[in-house]
């Protein structure tokens, strides 16, 4: 059984007005703030876009069902969960990552398999790239991820084929920990050619989602999930990525989110994308594994996500 705060986060979660949700990043920073009782009364304690859009949906979600009335659907999701070993943190648990607590754009709640490692995922650095990748670009991210796990970081992947499947799969080779993100609820597997290596991340690391145990796979799945595994991690180091690829999404997220964004050499000089986001001192092309290290170990940017806000926004 979870706590009546958990269960309010997760039914507030799942309000639905028309196909409308309230943004969920938004419920877990006012969640975080100490702000649940606020969003609750049907009040939103902060100021900003996505604070104006949501409260109309928050207001008739509350008017037309009880939070009350949500929790059977909390509940059977929690069952799914339960039915596949899965176990739930929200940001109200001091067990959330530390590193997610840290981004505007986390999620309220994870469903994960596996076990939390506070200490070492604190050291998690994703290796990330296309599902279509070359001989070679494999033959890269088994290096990085080798090498980077002896190091003493944790390598995060997203569990799809091609770069993520070699830097999990090398991380596990090795004895050393390894998360994968994945973009289908914790009950799916994606590839289902993947079942056997997420079997074994659970068994050897972590898998986590931020969805509810019964989503499939969809479009808007795992550019979601490119927010959570790069916000998990220190930074991100991209192997190979066309311009449509979503590695490249997960760059642009990590740098917006202030992660490192390590972009490998061979990449900046095939890629146009990758190349302006050098120029624009948005990224850092690297060409081993020390130049890796020496930036990983310099602060990441940190924004104060769990600070009180100052105004109260209520539109009428």
């Amino acid at each position: 059984m979870i706590d009546e705060a958990r269960m309010r986060l997760l039914a507030l979660c799942s309000l639905r007005i028309e196909g409308k949700s309230v943004d969920w990043a938004l419920l877990a920073r006012c969640a975080l703030r100490g702000h649940l009782d606020s969003l609750c009364e049907g009040f939103i304690p902060e100021e900003s876009a996505a604070a104006r859009k949501a409260l109309p949906v928050l207001r008739q979600g509350l008017r037309e069902r009880s939070l009350s009335e949500h929790f059977a659907r909390v509940e059977g999701e929690l069952g799914q969960a339960a039915g596949a070993e899965a176990t739930l943190v929200t940001v109200l648990d001091p067990e959330y990552p530390e590193n997610l607590r840290t981004v505007a754009d986390l999620p309220p709640f994870l469903f994960y398999r596996g076990k939390l490692d506070h200490q070492a995922d604190a050291r998690s650095v994703a290796v990330v790239g296309t599902r279509d990748a070359t001989e070679l670009g494999l033959s890269r991210a088994r290096r990085v991820a080798r090498e980077l796990s002896e190091a003493g970081y944790v390598i995060s992947s997203g569990l799809a084929r091609g770069v993520d499947t070699a830097a999990h799969r090398t991380a596990l080779h090795f004895g050393r920990r390894t998360i994968a993100v994945i973009g289908t609820g914790i009950t799916k597997c994606y590839p289902k050619e993947n079942f056997d290596l997420a079997e074994e991340i659970a068994e050897q690391g972590l898998i986590v989602s931020q969805f509810w145990p019964s989503r499939p796979p969809g479009r808007d799945t795992f550019p979601r999930r490119n927010h959570v595994t790069s916000g998990i991690s220190l930074g991100s180091v991209v192997i190979e990525a066309s311009g449509t690829s979503g590695a490249k999404m997960q760059a642009r997220v990590a740098a917006e989110q202030g992660r490192h964004v390590l972009l490998l050499q061979s990449l900046v000089d095939q890629q146009p994308w990758a190349r302006k986001m050098v120029e624009a001192q948005r990224a850092t092309p690297v060409t081993n594994t020390e130049q890796m290290l020496e930036i990983l170990e310099t602060p990441v940017r940190v924004e104060e996500v769990s600070s009180p806000t100052q105004l109260l926004f209520d539109a009428k």
